[in-house]
C-alpha cells in the first residue's frame, strides 16, 4: 500500500529557506509553474526571482 508521504514530490519535502522556495512549492503543487512554462515555452526566471526572494526574506532556524 502506498503511503501519503511517498506521493509527495522531493521538491516539496525539503525545507525552505525563504519565502522563495515557498512560493516555488505552491506554485507546483497548484500547477501555476506547469502552466506559466507551457505558455511561455521558455525560462520564466522563477530561480532568479526565487534566489532573489529568499535573499530578501530568509527563514531563521531557531537554535534549541
Amino acid at each position: 500500500m502506498t503511503k501519503l508521504k511517498d506521493l509527495i514530490p522531493d521538491s516539496l519535502k525539503k525545507e525552505s529557506k525563504g519565502l522563495g522556495d515557498t512560493i516555488e512549492k505552491i506554485t507546483e503543487v497548484t500547477g501555476i509553474k506547469k502552466v506559466v512554462e507551457e505558455v511561455s515555452g521558455k525560462d520564466c526566471g522563477c530561480n532568479k526571482r526565487k534566489d532573489k526572494l529568499n535573499k530578501m526574506f530568509p527563514y531563521k532556524k531557531w537554535k534549541k
